[in-house]
């Protein structure tokens, strides 16, 4: 199964940097590629890629506030995208290890790019 880690600082608290990964409605304000988002209930919500406002995608959501744990999993594609918060002193240590399936191996540099861009937007605008 082909996956990646990847990590970055925020020069914010956990709390802040929780808000933005644990509300999906926030997704398209740093999240590269996910372009519109609708929630469906407490544990899952719909994503539109951009471009593709004709292609919804249906996620789960799970988190584990006490761990600093968001879990999503993509219901199309089995993508699975595992973020994990710690403390830092006063910064905030964001890591996202994302697994694909062996039939997705394909997407992995586009994922590659996509989340490192993602992980540091998600860095910066926590830090605002």
């Amino acid at each position: 199964m082909p996956s990646f880690v990847l990590t970055a600082r925020a020069r914010a608290p956990v709390e802040e940097v929780w808000k933005l990964l644990h509300d999906p409605t926030r997704f398209p304000l740093w999240w590269s590629g996910v372009e519109t988002v609708r929630p469906d209930g407490q544990d899952g919500y719909t994503m539109w890629p951009t471009g593709y406002p004709d292609f919804p995608m249906a996620q789960q959501l799970r988190t584990e506030r006490a761990n600093g744990r968001v879990t999503i999993s993509c219901l199309v594609s089995d993508l699975e995208f595992r973020w994990q918060l710690r403390e830092a002193g006063d910064m905030t240590e964001i890591e996202v290890h994302v697994l694909l399936p062996d039939t997705e191996a394909h997407r992995l540099p586009t994922q590659q790019r996509l989340l490192t861009e993602s992980v540091e937007r998600l860095a910066l605008l926590a830090a605002e």
